[in-house]
């Protein structure tokens, strides 16, 4: 008899070899995974579990970090500079900390103090008002002007007061005009916390003015550019102020501190304005006597809030939602502003801005932007669809850490490999600060107050074995021909004493069956093989404890 032959059902074999990290849709791209926790690329083109993060220091005051020679940070009341705590009467609330020179500029606390020499510290305003005050006429360093007594007979430098300050000169023979001329103000205690070359904001002094610079002072007086029709008087409620605008955002750039604001100033006008500190000097905000080193002060055209700001490429850039301003020149006499409309930083996520390498990199509402000097880029297709908002974000050896919200309030911190462009997702950890210092990032965690470290850098306490998981993709969805999988193989390496389980959920139905286990030995990569059961697709979540690291993926499709 003859017998028909079966003919072998035809199959083939998918090994992946190379894992590329996140991407939340359902069809991945192969080697790449939907779901992810405490997963990372650093073992690229292997994947793996993070490392332990570390431990430095616990608190629930603790508000936000900054990066110097030593690791600073908000501590209640106090700054704390490496393990000194220094007491400046903080208030609690959205602190800032900006960095110029060997000084640390505490905002919206206006205080600064010298971490070289923490007895170097201060406040950035300061105040004086007096009921009652003499005011005289003088020379630039303060010296009294005594006016000629005989205007008919005067002798070379005598004074007098027609139509102004004059002196007489013998070689003209002629009275000659002063220029510039100087009143001194005479008040117990009116010098004591001003400093040559501030600008103040003047009140009860119109033979000053409503702003005046300080050019020469004592203890008991201070002299500035004025008109006097006398060689003395007697004012009274004078008051002097050296004064801080309210920003929004502050940063530094070009040894000046530049902010920003739109909304209401301190006199209660609406604004929507830049701002820049006198040269080398984060005190002086309305400084304007025509030089290079002036403070400085621009409106802008744009609408709506500033959400962020940042220095990059040693210039100034001021965000909102849809602008980007950008700041040229080296003076205010050469500043100028360019603006562009584009995917500006997301409303809330100012804390967002990070530069790797030469690339900034922030959160729009959109997604995650990279910009480089030209227009920004989205760079977070593989995040999916998800709404984040509330993006804190930190950069340290070429990656780019960012903790978001989603549209539940729940929180991730995704990791963005920069060199590679793939996407990992560690966990639920929210994050309000950031700083990269020595060989590790620093961060502060928002659901104990903690600062830790990404790399295990600390007091020496570390986190305890991690746990971790992945998630596929859709797998089969996609062939044609009723084919379908019939044979699953993960090869990975476990340290002594970490587990692994694999399980899978079979034509979208929400249940995830038990499909095999493995322990590790801590020696070779071992396989865990998975017969699935026939369907059209299916999903496989790879979940354990400890250290992993996992080699290939193999599918065999019939």
């Amino acid at each position: 008899m003859h017998y028909s032959t079966l003919r072998p059902l035809d199959s083939r074999q998918e090994v992946i070899t190379a894992f590329s990290g996140y991407d939340h849709h359902l069809r991945c791209a192969d080697g790449a995974f939907y779901n992810m926790r405490n997963i990372t690329g650093d073992d690229y083109p292997l994947l793996s579990a993070r490392r332990q993060r570390g431990f430095v220091t616990g608190g629930s005051h603790i508000r936000t970090l900054l990066a110097k020679d030593m690791l600073c940070y908000a501590d209640g009341e106090d700054l704390v500079i490496g393990d000194t705590h220094i007491p400046l009467g903080l208030q609690s609330g959205d602190t800032q900390l900006i960095s110029m020179g060997a000084y640390v500029v505490i905002l919206p606390d206006g205080v600064y103090v010298n971490t070289a020499d923490p007895a170097d510290r201060g406040r950035l305003e300061a105040s004086f008002a007096a009921e009652t005050a003499e005011l005289r006429l003088c020379r630039e360093d303060g010296e009294d002007i005594e006016l000629c007594s005989d205007p008919e007979n005067p002798a070379d430098g005598d004074w007098r007061l027609s139509g102004g300050l004059q002196r007489w000169s013998e070689t003209a023979s002629a009275w000659i005009g002063e220029d510039t001329t100087y009143v001194k103000l005479l008040a117990e205690g009116v010098g004591r916390d001003f400093k040559v070359g501030d600008g103040l904001h003047i009140t009860g002094l119109p033979q000053v003015g409503s702003t005046g610079i300080v050019v020469s002072k004592g203890i008991d007086f201070l002299v500035f550019p004025g008109i006097l029709d006398a060689a003395s008087i007697f004012v009274e409620n004078v008051s002097l102020t050296r004064r801080l605008p309210k920003m929004d955002f502050c940063l530094e750039s070009g040894n000046r501190l530049w902010g920003c604001r739109y909304g209401l100033d301190r006199d209660g006008v609406f604004v929507n304005e830049l701002y820049a500190s006198k040269l080398g000097d984060f005190t002086n905000w309305e400084c304007f006597a025509g030089l290079s080193t002036d403070s400085y002060r621009v409106g802008l055209g744009s609408d709506g809030v500033f959400t962020g700001a940042v220095t990059y490429l040693g210039q100034p850039l001021f965000f909102k939602e849809g602008q980007l301003h950008r700041v040229y020149g080296l003076s205010p006499a050469t500043f100028q502003i360019q603006s562009d409309a584009c995917q500006g930083v997301q409303r809330g996520s100012g804390g967002s801005l990070a530069v790797v390498g030469e690339t900034l990199y922030y959160k729009s509402r959109l997604g995650v932007c990279a910009y480089d000097g030209s227009l920004p880029v989205e760079v977070s297709a593989p995040l999916g669809d998800v709404a984040y908002h509330s993006a804190v974000a930190g950069a340290h050896g070429g990656k780019y850490y960012i903790s978001m919200a989603d549209e539940k309030d729940a929180w991730h911190l995704f990791v963005y490999d920069t060199r590679r462009g793939f996407w990992h997702r560690e966990d639920d950890t929210r994050v309000l600060s950031f700083a990269s210092w020595g060989n590790d990032l620093y961060f502060l965690d928002g659901a104990d107050g903690c600062i830790k470290t990404v790399f295990g850098s600390g007091s020496g306490n570390v986190e305890g074995p991690i746990s971790w998981m992945v998630e596929t993709g859709l797998i089969g969805a996609a062939e044609p021909g009723h084919k379908y999988l019939s044979h699953l193989r993960l090869r990975l390496r476990l340290t002594l004493g970490s587990t692994a389980d694999v399980y899978a959920e079979y034509d979208s139905s929400g249940v995830w069956e038990y499909a095999g286990s493995i322990k590790g030995t801590g020696m070779e990569a071992r396989d865990i093989p998975i017969r699935p059961r026939r369907c059209d697709h299916l999903r496989l979540r790879l979940e354990g404890k400890g250290k992993m690291t996992l080699f290939s993926m193999a599918k065999t499709i019939c």
